[in-house]
């Protein structure tokens, strides 16, 4: 195991204890403060039908997906560039679960049968599988608000304006002009054709916003100069592309034990992506300049960013 590994796994396990405690769980929830037990105060305990039982379903929904494993990645850009700043651990952490709330969300969406109709996810069922679909989609939902509320609390960053800002930022990565935009554009371009210049919006849109805001939390969280943040944002921008191309090559080629999902999906789907465009091997050579361009925007933060370096790297070499 290399060093970037041993790291990416360090920082897996810290945010897997930080997420264990900020979600809801065997009748207490987290409010930001403290946590206060949502046990009724009488001894009328609820029916079957009761709301708190359909809230009992939601939060394992939740659990289940956010708990479920998963690279990490974005948190891990989270924590890594916050350390560029002096940043606590605590608050990147926090942060970068809110971050990871977020992404959980969307993937559970993203397998429902009106989207891209996955029964596979992290190599377990799906959430609509396990739940249903409208369990999944309301805990879907349930991840994307409590992500705010969590970034919200003080314990993120003592400074109500550096909260504000995360809540601006991520709202803004994850909305119709970022990710939720490319998921769009993502499905309505099945059975199209598209030139090179619109799949690269769509997948900067789809996974490169919140790549950025993943990296620029971590600025916004030291309160760093904008051209930092901009810095920071360029790098997350082309290993966010890389990282795509390098799933549609898993799609491709990849075999499902190794995904950990299905795969030739794109292909059944008649999506357009930069594999269908280029063929396999110029989109590696692509993945692979992009990869570059990325390490050259971290040339301000000398040494303290080698973890940075070593995961465009990683990006483009992974098998799952």
């Amino acid at each position: 195991m290399t060093d970037l590994q041993q790291t990416l796994q360090q920082v897996a396990e810290a945010l897997q204890v930080k997420m264990d405690y900020l979600l809801p769980n065997d009748g207490e929830e987290y409010t930001g403060n403290t946590v206060v037990s949502l046990k009724p105060m009488n001894d009328n305990y609820p029916t079957a039908s009761s709301p708190v039982e359909g809230e009992d379903t939601i939060i394992k929904a939740m659990r289940y997906s956010a708990l479920s494993g998963g690279k990490r990645l974005r948190p891990f850009m989270t924590v890594s560039c916050a350390s560029l700043f002096g940043v606590s651990r605590e608050a990147s952490l926090c942060c970068a679960a809110a971050i990871e709330f977020i992404h959980t969300y969307s993937l559970i969406h993203d397998d429902l049968p009106a989207m891209d109709d996955d029964a596979l996810r992290r190599g377990k069922p799906s959430c609509h599988i396990v739940f249903g679909e409208a369990a999944a989609i309301l805990a879907g939902d349930a991840l994307l608000t409590f992500a705010f509320q969590v970034l919200a609390d003080d314990r993120v960053h003592a400074d109500p304006s550096v909260r504000c800002e995360l809540i601006r930022t991520l709202s803004a990565a994850s909305g119709y002009r970022g990710m939720v935009g490319g998921q769009m554009m993502d499905l309505e371009s099945e059975n199209k054709k598209l030139s090179i210049d619109e799949i690269i919006r769509l997948q900067r849109l789809k996974t490169g916003e919140l790549f950025a805001m993943s990296c620029e939390a971590g600025a916004i969280l030291g309160k760093a100069p904008r051209a930092m943040r901009n810095a920071l944002r360029g790098y997350a921008h082309d290993i966010g592309l890389a990282f795509q191309i390098t799933d549609d090559l898993l799609d491709a080629e990849g075999t499902r034990s190794e995904a950990g999902k299905a795969v030739k999906k794109d292909k059944q789907a008649g999506k357009a992506t930069l594999v269908s465009v280029l063929g396999i091997e110029r989109a590696k050579e692509q993945a692979r300049i992009l990869a570059n361009q990325a390490i050259g925007h971290l040339e301000v933060f000398d040494k303290k960013a080698d973890e940075l370096r070593a995961l465009a790297e990683f990006v483009i070499t992974r098998r799952r």
